[in-house]
């Protein structure tokens, strides 16, 4: 699939919001489930009910764990940790952009490996998924630094 970034093996970032036909794709390469962070209010040619009958329909585990930039908090990061404990692997995970999916699976990977800020940001970077200019990225460096070490 175009436009995907793998952070592991089980662990992906679309940056783009998937049609069905690369929801059928994604299930052809073997994901397992996908996981939606846009926020209803935005525009999307897919509403997340239409996606969720849509992924489940190609074989897919589907979650919609909206995320606004502006409110994001770390009860909201700690909530998706939970939820994604439980979803089968491998993952793929959107929003419009990339950016919101990247940050929150780089936060869940921090904390799981006990990674810090800088950490986490070098390890988007490496696969390149660079959140260190973006706003979002100093929350996830942030969140490293409190949840990575505990």
């Amino acid at each position: 699939m175009d436009n995907v970034v793998e952070i592991d093996s089980n662990h992906s970032v679309a940056r783009f919001a998937p049609d069905e036909a690369a929801l059928r794709q994604a299930a052809d390469q073997g994901f397992r489930s996908v996981v939606n962070f846009r926020t209803a209010e935005e525009k999307q040619e897919i509403t997340p009910d239409e996606e969720r009958r849509l992924a489940e329909a190609a074989g897919l585990t589907y979650l919609h764990h909206p995320v606004a930039p502006d409110a994001l908090d770390d009860a909201l990061v700690d909530d998706f940790r939970q939820k994604l404990a439980d979803l089968p692997g491998p993952v793929l995970f959107h929003c419009a952009s990339g950016k919101r999916a990247g940050a929150m699976t780089l936060m869940a990977l921090a904390a799981r490996e006990g990674l810090d800020g800088d950490a986490a940001i070098a390890k988007g970077r490496e696969c390149g998924l660079d959140l260190s200019q973006e706003k979002i990225g100093q929350f996830v460096k942030d969140y490293a630094d409190r949840k990575g070490r505990s």
